[in-house]
């Protein structure tokens, strides 16, 4: 409308005549003679010229990729040259960069619309707490690791609690549920979650879910009813998805920048600053009550918090001939006398236990290390009692606590020493480690250690008669004797008159 208008101030205003005007505008005076005839001061619309791409045939297979991918986490999204790739597979002629641009203008497109409307939600005191899990990176144990981070939030007064893990499997979920219900002191009578693969093995229509019975056995212990959003609707939970960009925010981009020695030194800072943020933070609808002093009014509607819920994930495993059993790509020793046989394994967040016939026979710190080996050699002392020359070159026994590898190396230089320390080794079973390690170390005091001095202590401590202590004192002789062999040539002199 802005060039009819000038025309319009030039000839009829300004009388400038039409030649002029067909220069200054660069327009045709036919066409300045038609828009002066027209009687409405609208200006003409043109309809957009439709330049054919190579990229139209398969608009619409883009687009949807790129609709469904808007409703995934970033880290699951489809790249531009995925989706390149895939296309040119199915008979794309074009380049990359048509179909770079295609994507851009779509996202262009989508980000003008105007966004959903929500309706503000209200909780309960004691009614409800929601559940998520986010990524994020720290440095643990010296390495810059990918962590799994458990957040737990209470609807109505806003507290919240974070755990961190290296994976989302059922025995860390199960763990975070047990450190936020004792954290709180109580557990709501609700909780929601989106449809995470420990929690629904099926998604159903509308609010349809099969339910993991092992996560609905944790739900039955804490008496809780568990809700799940609808598909993609991360909003119907969005107290706890503001919490993670929240702690984001406030707490995690302090814990990226520390040294952590372990997770436990980890999760113990979080609780640390959760605990805190709860006394500083005030709460969004009674802004004169902190988090924490309302958290003191929702307990009295919350359930009684019970003994945490035994969370062990459990799965039979069969034991090598070497005693060992394989456990994502690392290796645990057992007793040897469980060798070819199948074991219950029961996996908790931090530890590994072994059972047979319903009796723990093992027990071994978790290791998220690939490609190791964890032996007790305690699990060997029945092969080496049959075998004792495998303690020369045996890898479990290269562990051994320090006064047991030094009598080894002692007993190890004479003959048969291999059969005296395997029966060093056979008493930890009856008197227990502790006991043979006090008797070998007293052995090893006195200097000239042997298997009969370490069992004779055994069985002093087991009779309760203490040790013989070393006698000192301070007399010294001033010439030690010497031998004299002659003094035994004088001896068959004095006994010759016997027949």
């Amino acid at each position: 409308m802005g060039m009819l208008a000038k025309i319009r101030r030039m000839h009829f205003r300004d009388h400038i005549p039409l030649r002029e005007i067909a220069r200054r505008t660069g327009l045709a005076r036919n066409t300045l003679r038609h828009w002066l005839r027209q009687k409405d001061v609208v200006e003409p619309q043109y309809k957009k010229r439709e330049a054919k791409s190579v990229v139209d045939p398969w608009a619409e297979q883009l687009t949807q990729w790129l609709k469904t991918d808007s409703h995934r986490p970033k880290r699951d999204r489809r790249t531009a040259m995925a989706m390149f790739k895939a296309i040119q597979a199915q008979g794309y002629s074009g380049g990359y960069g048509r179909v770079c641009a295609y994507i851009k203008r779509w996202r262009k497109e989508e980000a003008e619309k105007p966004g959903p409307a929500f309706v503000p939600l209200t909780f309960a005191l004691g009614e409800a707490f929601q559940f998520d899990w986010s990524t994020e990176y720290a440095f643990v144990g010296g390495l810059r690791r990918k962590l799994e981070v458990a957040h737990t939030k209470l609807c109505a007064s806003r507290a919240f609690w974070l755990t961190a893990y290296y994976g989302q499997s059922h025995e860390m979920l199960f763990d975070a549920h047990a450190r936020a219900f004792a954290a709180f002191g109580g557990v709501p009578r609700r909780g929601i979650y989106d449809n995470m693969k420990t929690a629904v093995d099926k998604v159903g229509r509308g609010k349809e879910r099969d339910i993991n019975p092992r996560f609905y056995a944790m739900c039955g212990h804490y008496l809780f009813d568990p809700e799940f959003c609808n598909v993609a609707s991360g909003w119907e939970k969005g107290r706890v998805e503001k919490n993670v960009q929240d702690r984001r925010r406030q707490i995690w981009h302090q814990a990226s920048e520390r040294r952590w020695r372990d997770l436990d030194e980890l999760n113990e800072w979080l609780g640390e600053q959760c605990r805190q943020a709860w006394t500083d933070t005030a709460n969004p609808e009674w802004p004169a009550l902190t988090i924490g002093e309302l958290l003191q009014d929702e307990l009295m509607q919350m359930l009684p918090a019970p003994q945490p819920f035994d969370g062990y994930v459990e799965k039979p495993v069969r034991v090598t001939s070497t005693a060992l059993i394989h456990f994502q790509r690392n290796r645990y020793s057992v007793p040897a006398e469980h060798a070819h046989a199948v074991l219950s394994l029961r996996i908790y967040p931090a530890e590994l236990r072994l059972v047979a016939d319903g009796k723990e026979v093992a027990r071994h710190v978790r290791s998220f290390e690939r490609d190791q080996t964890f032996y007790d050699f305690t699990h060997y002392i029945g092969i080496v009692e049959r075998k004792p020359g495998a303690l020369r070159n045996g890898a479990p026994f290269a562990e051994m606590p320090e006064p047991l590898l030094r009598l080894q190396r002692i007993l190890l230089k004479q003959t048969g020493g291999d059969r005296v320390m395997a029966d060093v080794l056979g008493a930890i079973p009856k008197h227990g480690l502790d006991t043979v390690l006090v008797a070998v170390e007293l052995a090893l005091e006195s200097g000239r250690p042997s298997g009969e001095h370490v069992m004779n202590v055994l069985a002093r401590l087991k009779a309760g008669i203490p040790a013989p202590n070393k006698i000192e004192t301070a007399l010294k002789l001033a010439e030690e004797p010497k031998p004299n062999v002659d003094r035994y040539d004088q001896l068959r002199q004095e006994v010759s008159h016997v027949d």
